[in-house]
């Protein structure tokens, strides 16, 4: 079943157990996976799951900038709120990787590009992007990158 299939079969789910926060949450993730299907290929267009893995981690993203700004605001009630959708969220991104099996994938890469100085990080960051694809943020990565090109 892929991600979106799986999106939408929750969505009835929720429809049915009537979870207002689930089904606001899914609606709005499945308009954003439509928008970015229609973006890319046209009305009829379909995401693959690597695709729709994006698209699910920029609303994550979305929802961690918020919670940050509602908690410097003091609005607590907001932060709540935005906590319980990113747990929903989170819960249809492929597992993270731990930082063990990171490090070794970017030592790997390094070694593949050959790389030696900070000068080359773009490089290893190009290649070592689709190999962890979807399973670290790029924050995480370029640190470590940066780390272990140091």
């Amino acid at each position: 079943m892929s991600l979106s299939q799986q999106i939408d079969a929750d969505l009835k789910d929720a429809m049915r157990a009537r979870d207002a926060t689930k089904l606001g949450v899914l609606r709005m993730l499945k308009s954003a996976l439509k928008y970015a299907a229609i973006e890319k290929s046209g009305a009829d267009g379909e995401l693959d799951d690597a695709e729709a893995t994006q698209v699910l981690r920029k609303q994550v993203k979305q929802r961690q900038d918020s919670i940050e700004s509602f908690e410097k605001g003091g609005r607590g009630e907001l932060a709540e709120k935005e906590k319980s959708e990113l747990a929903i969220l989170n819960a249809y991104l492929p597992a993270a990787m731990s930082a063990a099996e990171l490090s070794e994938v970017v030592r790997q890469t390094i070694a593949e590009v050959g790389a030696t100085s900070k000068a080359q990080m773009g490089a290893v960051m190009k290649a070592v992007g689709p190999k962890v694809a979807g399973r670290s943020d790029g924050k995480t990565l370029s640190q470590e990158v940066q780390r272990q090109l140091a």
